[in-house]
């Protein structure tokens, strides 16, 4: 079986066994590649009966975020191929349009499915198409703020559409809020078991007075369970059902098929079922990173003793340290804990810790409040995240100069995850904002330098540091900060001078050694120190900026520094091409970017030989380039 063609042609009897084969088959190659695990594992039967009953790729099934979308991937002709996800050339871990028909829209960030598959349905609608259209959220995804404005656009639209609400008390991190703690209080309440179980006993033996308390329970219970919310908003709810039971999923499914307008089916499933390990630690099983015996299950190695910190880590600490030092200082995540390494703070520091859940813009609202009545917040946010919530950091953080600090974690190439949770562009849209500063460690001791230097800035600021560990640097125990805007020379050369922002420095001084050239650290991209860029253009024939951020941010502040002050110095800007990255490990990413040392080195010799420029050569002394 390739397609989900030849899955409809079986029985119906026989979907069982495709669902246990689909998950034995899931666990196999997971355990041998890596990837996104605990999701779908709790979403098999779901994915079956939806390929089962809608005619993919015709009809539209459109997942949120895409964790749970490997069982998908195997039913629509990339069995063969799953070995290869995560990596260089390989399947993409999340929907892909390029990559399949079966791949309706291309997900990797929360709450974006509901507004998506609106927008398909109208579409239908308004060129006479008779597809149906499926969008498949989680109770984590339900969370983002956008997600009910799709539910609110769609149900007063009237469109043909159906939620499918996967309820498994699980994003990444168990979910937090409001919303979610009502939903499995009223899913585990004793009153509506109680109301459930007692009527089916007392009415078994009178068939024409069960069927009646059947319908009974279906208007009782939308005043127990959360369908009047969603009918508020349009829909006409149906559920909770075991997302795990075909025989009561595929029955309800085909009669929605045949409704009209907006329709929600609330489905409860468990994260990582069938696979013990999984189901027991969904969050440890959310994601897998290298291969494990299935029999045995995750097992970590032995930490050798000279491992190497992560940048995240470094923050983690960090923000423990800070805690104890400064009792105002407390922390926000958008339900990334354990990603942002915020588990020991949350332990020694519950009343200071909140998770806001997959809310982006809450987050920095939020910070803003709290820092508006004295506090110092900090909010832990990937790059790519940060994105979601752009118009708060400038309209409710930097218009109003609160001291807000960013840690900004996965900036640059994240590897296996590929472009949409690249942090290609924070430099470039934070740079532009006043009152802001914008750090880029090189280091993990420089992380914690400047973690500090943010967080005792009374005014924005922002401190940006890549996914995995760092050079090896020793980190001190000591809490000190760094003057704000100044940068720092690490080797003195003549003809050319790089100008390093973050990590990829030990690359530059690879180069550099080669070419004998100049390299500053110059670890501020706002505020700039225009004093070192002006000096080293005086000094040396080429500026060569090395970022990894999206060409034109840091390296567009110091041609805008050159260019205000008159002064003329040939600049070779070198960061993340215009174009995505394509998923693969992050050695592999930063060479197809060039901007590992052979890469810049590359860019550096056709640099000059395009312009005729001999490295090591001296700037002629009336200032005029060569």
């Amino acid at each position: 079986m390739q397609t989900p063609s030849d899955l409809r042609r079986l029985p119906e009897r026989k979907l069982h066994d495709v669902a246990r084969e689909l998950r034995r088959y899931l666990v196999e190659s997971v355990s041998q590649s890596g990837g996104h695990f605990a999701a779908g594992l709790g979403a098999v039967e779901l994915t079956v009966a939806l390929h089962y009953l809608y005619n993919t790729p015709h009809d539209r099934i459109v997942w949120d975020v895409g964790h749970q979308s490997y069982p998908h991937k195997i039913l629509t002709g990339r069995r063969d191929r799953m070995h290869t996800v995560r990596k260089r050339g390989g399947v993409s871990p999340f929907p892909k349009r390029s990559e399949s028909p079966y791949d309706t829209f291309g997900v990797g960030h929360a709450g974006t499915s509901i507004g998506a598959a609106a927008g398909m349905a109208i579409a239908a609608e308004r060129t006479g198409s008779d597809r149906k259209v499926v969008a498949v959220i989680g109770d984590g995804g339900l969370t983002c703020g956008m997600a009910f404005e799709a539910l609110n656009h769609a149900g007063g639209a009237g469109a043909n559409l159906l939620v499918v609400f996967n309820d498994n008390e699980m994003s990444i991190s168990p979910n937090v809020g409001a919303l979610t703690n009502r939903f499995a209080q009223l899913l585990s309440s004793r009153l509506y078991a109680t109301v459930k179980e007692s009527g089916k006993k007392v009415f078994s033996r009178i068939p024409p007075v069960q069927e009646f308390a059947r319908r009974a329970e279906e208007h009782v219970k939308g005043l127990i369970v959360p369908g009047a919310l969603f009918e508020e908003f349009g829909f006409n709810y149906v559920g909770p059902i075991d997302g795990h039971d075909l025989n009561a999923l595929l029955p309800t499914m085909k009669n929605l098929k045949r409704l009209g307008g907006p329709q929600l089916l609330h489905v409860v499933t468990r994260k990582g079922k069938g696979y013990g390990p999984a189901e027991s630690d969904p969050v440890k099983y959310h994601g897998i990173g290298s291969p494990f015996d299935p029999a045995v299950g995750i097992v970590p190695g032995p930490k050798p003793a000279t491992a190497r910190p992560t940048y995240s880590q470094v923050f983690g600490d960090w923000l423990c340290d800070m805690a104890e030092r400064d009792k105002r200082l407390v922390a926000i995540t958008p339900a990334m804990r354990e990603g942002s390494k915020m588990e020991r703070f949350e332990q020694l520091h519950p009343e200071r810790y909140f998770d806001v859940a997959i809310a982006e813009q809450h987050a920095v609202t939020f910070a803003a409040g709290l820092a508006c009545e004295g506090l110092k917040p900090v909010v832990a946010i990937y790059s790519t995240f940060l994105q979601r919530a752009y118009d708060q950091v400038v309209h409710d953080v930097v218009i109003q100069d609160l001291a807000v600090m960013f840690a900004i974690d996965r900036a640059g190439v994240v590897g296996g995850d590929g472009p949409t949770h690249a942090g290609a562009y924070d430099v470039t849209y934070l740079r532009c904002l006043p009152n802001i500063v914008v750090m880029t460690p090189a280091d993990e001791n420089e992380t914690r330098r400047m973690l500090c230097t943010g967080f005792l800035h009374d005014g924005p600021s922002a401190v940006r540091y890549p996914r995995g560990a760092g050079p090896g640097v020793p980190v001190e125990a000591e809490m000190s900060a760094i003057p704000v805007g100044k940068a720092e020379e690490r080797r003195r050369g003549t003809g050319i001078a790089f100008l390093s922002f973050g990590p990829l420095l030990d690359h530059v001084m690879e180069v550099a050694e080669g070419l004998d050239a100049t390299v500053f650290n110059m670890r501020f991209v706002k505020p700039l120190d225009e004093d070192a860029v002006l000096s080293l253009a005086r000094d040396h024939e080429l500026l060569v900026t090395v970022e990894e951020n999206a060409v034109g941010g840091a390296g567009g502040a110091v041609s805008e520094c050159l260019a205000a002050n008159g002064t003329t110095c040939r600049v070779l800007q070198l960061g993340l091409p215009d174009r995505f990255i394509e998923h693969g490990g992050r050695g592999d990413m930063l060479a197809d970017a060039g901007l590992d040392a052979a890469g810049i080195a590359r860019s550096v010799d056709e640099h000059l030989t395009r312009c005729r420029i001999a490295p090591g050569r001296e700037r002629p002394p009336d200032g005029d380039s060569a």
